[in-house]
């Protein structure tokens, strides 16, 4: 509410020759200052200084005050009009409403313009945006609604109440009620703010709640195989047909680096003769519609030419028979189990372990890891760099080894 507020009637002065002048109200709500024309005149004479009003009481002077009256009580109207709707009463305001201006602008409603984002990437999917990316948005989306009925019982929240404390405390109940892990949690607040940068260029918001909050990950430990792991997956004779499958399409993202989605999406046209007269794989990556070139190593074309025969069974001339992701990781639960193997065994696994254990263990540089892997930054690469303790004792080893070659002998 307004700290300060008054309406004043006076005499505005006009040209010198002019015998009347025209009454015009003052509105003044801290500080601010508006005029408006009443459309009557009053001669200086008649003009009552103390009470704002027209001295006399014939029917001229009746008249201007009966509808100054009017216009204070529209005035009144109006301030109260702005409180109910919690708009703040400033003298501009009133003006505007007093001249017949709507001020009642349409909210830019949150959810609102999360869904509009998601249908627009729903409509692009295929094209700009793999269908992974419009999941995690619906996901992101759901947890939003969720977290408005939770925390402020509200269907929907105008994106200008969005500030930083909001922000804290969606990922407060991220983390506590929905149990999100804090990479995860920020994940969901990175697509959260892609809406909020939305509604700022838009000009619906004036400042960035996000100012001032840092969106930070941590270092998550990655599982990787061993070479004797993969060893041991790979020379196993297993009782069903479905897991030997699972196996080899499993080893087959363990020598070419490709994810679950790429490896169920690759068809015989990606498989091509390379600069080198080699069987190279070259295909757009989903999650991020990057080129991936991978020559294939020997075990790979192995799994390759032992589904051959496969392939008349496949629509779309598909590479291999790709189960769904959910059965694929739990029958990979099972082989770890059979092959006594004591990690959490999922596709994605298979990834990490081309970039470590078949690449960067084996001398290949990140450059070239990073681009067989399809990344698009080499950051992202570097994170396995980090997990490589054998590569590290190897690489010390034949530094000792070099070392004791070259120190002279005492005698």
């Amino acid at each position: 509410m307004e700290k300060s507020f008054g309406l004043q009637f006076y005499l505005k002065t006009g040209r010198l020759n002019e015998t009347d002048k025209p009454i015009y109200l003052k509105i003044t709500v801290d500080g601010q200052i508006r005029e408006i024309s009443t459309k009557y005149k009053c001669s200086p004479l008649a003009w009552d200084k103390r009470a704002h009003r027209v001295n006399g009481k014939n029917e001229i002077a009746k008249s201007i005050n009966q509808h100054l009256d009017i216009l204070v009580a529209k005035i009144y109207a109006a301030r109260k009009k702005l409180e109910e709707k919690d708009i703040e009463v400033t003298a501009e305001k009133l003006k505007l409403l007093l001249q017949g201006q709507d001020l009642e602008k349409k909210k830019n409603m949150l959810l609102e313009v999360f869904k509009k984002h998601n249908d627009q990437i729903a409509a692009l999917v295929g094209q700009e945006y793999a269908a992974g990316t419009l999941e995690r948005y619906e996901t992101a989306l759901k947890h939003t609604r969720s977290f408005l009925e939770s925390k402020y019982k509200l269907p929907d929240i105008d994106v200008t109440k969005l500030n930083f404390e909001f922000i804290s405390e969606y990922e407060f109940w991220l983390k506590s009620v929905r149990k999100c892990g804090h990479n995860t949690t920020m994940k969901y607040l990175s697509n959260f703010k892609k809406i909020v940068r939305r509604c700022i260029n838009y000009g619906w918001i004036q400042r960035d709640p996000f100012t001032g909050y840092k969106l930070s990950k941590r270092e998550v430990n990655r599982v990787v195989l061993t070479e004797t792991e993969i060893r041991a997956i790979s020379e196993k004779e297993f009782y069903t047909s479905r897991l030997t499958l699972v196996r080899d399409i499993f080893l087959f993202s363990c020598y070419t680096g490709l994810a679950y989605i790429d490896v169920k999406k690759l068809k015989r046209s990606d498989i091509v003769t390379g600069v080198d007269g080699e069987s190279w794989v070259i295909t757009n990556r989903q999650k991020t519609d990057t080129t991936s070139r991978i020559p294939l190593l020997q075990p790979a074309i192995n799994i390759l030419q032992k589904y051959e025969s496969h392939n008349n069974d496949l629509q779309n001339d598909l590479v291999l028979p790709v189960l769904s992701n959910q059965k694929m990781n739990a029958y990979l639960k099972e082989i770890a189990d059979v092959c006594g193997i004591h990690k959490e065994l999922s596709y994605h696994i298979a990834r990490h372990t081309f970039a470590t254990t078949v690449t960067l263990s084996n001398g290949v540089p990140i450059e070239t890891v990073s681009k067989m892997l399809g990344h698009t930054n080499l950051k992202t690469t570097q994170h396995y760099a980090k997990i490589l303790d054998l590569k590290i004792s190897k690489d010390m080893m034949n530094l000792k080894i070099m070392l004791q070659k070259c120190t002279p002998v005492q005698t």
